[in-house]
């Protein structure tokens, strides 16, 4: 039988629709015969913004959703921040596609103040990363942390509003909603690492559904995959999630891989830093080498094992 249409099942804030525009403009040019709708939902992750992540769920409250429509017939694929994705997907479902990946650093975002190191002593911050609680612990021990949950434009009213000093964002997400200027710096490696897998868009779908699996995967970026390999190894072989501060971030050179990994202590602002290099074909095994020599340091005592 021969595929007419492809229904992208997607969040609705307006990051996750321009991912799902992106998504489908891609595939509407590398399959020019085809149809392809998008059909929008909330998830719980969405609906529930008055308690942090950690505390209901962990970001897979963004998939589970979008997972249910696949499996009962409403959509064909779902569209993700790889960053949102848990390292172990539930049964029955594959990534056929991980698009080119845009700028993975962090923002820092404030109306006052050009970069972190500018903030006065006991500055309010935004986040709701554990990650990058931890980070902020590490580097500015003296800071005031504060949760911070909602879509783009809710954190940035919040922060317009005087509620924070500054708040951290991804740049990806910023650029990608064509809100560039509100990047006052960027926090980038080695200092501060981004979630693995942050800035990369994923394709989900069904692994019994093998035409569609085919039509997706002509958007699949090879170097980024890699890359993200590595990373959500380390992730995984971390027990990783929301609910730890974990950080990486793998650079794909011709030589081969090289990964950086990183497990904070948000209380106490400690930091477990370790790196390795592998070939390409070695992904995973770079990414589990690198948990490997994070739980040397003693990364079990701060992931909570």
């Amino acid at each position: 039988m021969t595929l007419t249409t492809l229904r992208i099942a997607t969040r609705q804030s307006a990051l996750a629709l321009w991912q799902s525009e992106h998504v489908a403009a891609r595939l509407r040019a590398a399959h020019p015969d085809l149809r392809v709708e998008l059909v929008p939902m909330t998830t719980r992750g969405d609906q529930i913004l008055d308690q942090p992540l950690a505390a209901i769920g962990g970001k897979g409250l963004f998939l589970k959703e979008l997972e249910v429509a696949m499996l009962d017939g409403r959509a064909d694929l779902a569209v993700h921040s790889l960053k949102d994705v848990p390292a172990e997907l539930e049964p029955g479902f594959s990534l056929p596609a991980i698009l080119p990946r845009a700028d993975a650093a962090d923002a820092f975002v404030s109306n006052h103040h050009v970069d972190l190191d500018a903030l006065p002593q006991g500055a309010r911050v935004g986040t709701s990363s554990l990650r990058r609680q931890a980070l902020l612990r590490a580097i500015r021990p003296d800071l005031r942390l504060l949760d911070l949950r909602g879509n783009v434009g809710t954190r940035l009213a919040k922060l317009d509003a005087g509620d924070y000093d500054a708040i951290i964002l991804a740049c990806a997400g910023l650029e990608r909603l064509g809100l560039h200027e509100r990047i006052r710096s960027r926090l980038v490696a080695p200092d501060w690492l981004p979630a693995p897998g942050q800035a990369a868009i994923a394709i989900e779908a069904r692994i019994d559904h093998p035409a569609i699996l085919k039509h997706l995967s002509a958007l699949d970026d090879a170097d980024t995959r890699l890359a993200v390999q590595a990373e959500r190894a380390m992730n995984h072989a971390l027990g990783g999630s929301c609910t730890v501060p974990v950080g990486a971030w793998c650079v794909v050179a011709e030589h081969g891989l090289h990964l950086r990994g990183m497990v904070g202590d948000v209380r106490h602002g400690r930091l477990l830093q370790a790196e390795a290099t592998g070939p390409h074909d070695g992904a995973e095994a770079l990414g589990r080498e690198v948990a490997e020599a994070l739980f040397a340091q003693g990364a079990r005592a701060l992931l909570g094992g």
